[in-house]
């Protein structure tokens, strides 16, 4: 269910927990939103980067903060976000994804029904797979607020989570107990969820997410983000490709889909469309150009997905560094390909030009983020608000002050310029 209704936004100051917050994809959706937005990150270079974005950020572990420094989160926070790791469910194969559900469902039930945290950590102790742990959290949080005195036991009003689309069963899950007998103090929510296409709403690439986004049930029903772009459909594409042998710099409405008079959705907008022209530190990729992922490769060049200029990427993922960039459409050319720079590579994900990409594993930093401009149109929906304006992201990210992000960073590691005891180390992130 979309909504067509009136935007009437349902909180007065909508204030952002961002869980697994990466280098800020929600935290920059809520930027163009006017939302204010705290983010918990493990990691310390997406942590870099984002202080370097000016972005308020905890350097922690999700349930370390939980467990041991709740209260010391701000009062006020009122909507909880996030996309928890969720590799242990979405394995393939032998059934191993519906132990991993089930298991889940089993954690879930004793978590509604207020069993003991302390019972509960001693037995997550013995999974197969810690990680299981982590797609709790939200879950554990939404629990948590309505423990905390600093918060005057008040749940949060709206969740919004989202991830790959083999985590949509969980979400449901999640749903089922969050409408049924609620959280332990009786707080109720109405909730929606699927599975929703970011080309859908102008990102350039094809990326499909799993979605959940929960308003306590005084607040009224959510409803989904209404698109606003046409779905790319690959074989429509390759059929109208056979058709036709020329091209043009910018891909045709008939090209970028299909027209229905019963409907006012854009095109949906290409790699082309993203990145032909120069702005900020961006010099502008020439068109016409051709990009060659590894999807499916399995080390078989002639396996290897390939796109023009006047189609949306592949989904970006932190592979986004091995994609090879003709600056012609004939892959069989022998001539050295370019890459995406981080900046291309972070403009397909919808970020802003120039977004401060620093520390190490840039790319996966790129590809583990949420689309911004997807994550507007989410927390758009969640909250009452507006459709985001897509041109407000295409505008130069205007990085922090030296000073600004020194006082990040002590706010967030404990010292302005490098790491704490407090922040997880890098032995322990590597096995996370």
């Amino acid at each position: 269910m979309t909504s067509t209704a009136p935007h009437q936004s349902i909180l007065d100051k909508p204030y952002v927990l961002d869980l697994f917050a990466g280098p800020g994809g929600l935290d920059v959706a809520g930027h163009v939103l006017g939302v204010r937005s705290l983010g918990i990150e493990w990691d310390r270079s997406a942590c870099l980067t984002r202080y370097a974005a000016g972005l308020e950020t905890l350097h922690a572990d999700v349930s370390a903060v939980r467990r041991d420094s709740f209260e010391s989160l701000p009062p006020d926070i009122n909507v909880l976000a996030g996309g928890p790791p969720c590799q242990t469910y979405s394995v393939a194969g032998k059934g191993a994804g519906r132990r991993a559900l089930d298991e889940v469902k089993r954690y879930i039930d004793r978590l509604m029904a207020g069993e003991d945290d302390a019972e509960i950590d001693k037995d997550l102790k013995n999974l197969s797979d810690p990680r299981t742990a982590m797609v709790l959290e939200p879950l554990r949080y939404a629990i948590r607020a309505t423990r905390s005195p600093s918060r005057d036991h008040r749940p949060y009003d709206v969740i919004v989570l989202e991830q790959v689309p083999a985590v949509e069963a969980l979400w449901e899950q999640y749903a089922k107990a969050l409408e049924g007998n609620g959280l332990p103090d009786g707080t109720r929510y109405k909730v929606v969820v699927d599975v929703l296409d970011t080309e859908t709403y102008g990102v350039p690439q094809t990326r499909s997410r799993a979605v959940l986004i929960a308003r306590r049930a005084e607040l009224g029903a959510p409803s989904l983000p209404a698109p606003t772009h046409r779905a790319y459909e690959a074989k429509a594409w390759n059929r109208m490709s056979a058709r036709s042998s020329t091209h043009a710099h910018q891909p045709t409405l008939d090209e970028r889909g299909t027209p229905d008079p019963d409907d006012d959705l854009l095109p949906w907008t290409s790699m082309g469309q993203a990145l032909a022209e120069p702005v900020g530190g961006h010099p502008g990729r020439r068109v016409p150009f051709l990009v060659r992922s590894n999807y499916g490769s399995s080390g078989n060049p002639g396996r290897r997905g390939v796109r023009t200029d006047r189609q949306p990427a592949a989904t970006v993922t932190g592979r986004i560094s091995r994609f090879v960039v003709f600056e012609h459409l004939n892959e069989k050319i022998v001539r050295e390909g370019a890459r995406f720079s981080m900046n291309e590579a972070g403009m397909l994900q919808s970020f802003p030009p120039d977004y401060p990409w620093s520390g190490t594993a840039q790319a996966q930093q790129v590809g583990n983020a949420v689309p911004p401009l997807f994550g507007a149109h989410l927390l758009s929906a969640a909250l009452g608000l507006p459709a985001p304006d897509p041109q407000s992201l295409r505008k130069p990210w205007q990085r922090a002050t030296e000073e600004q992000r020194a006082k990040l960073r002590s706010e967030g590691c404990g010292a302005a310029d490098h790491c704490t005891p407090r922040c997880p180390r890098p032995d322990e992130q590597a096995t996370r």
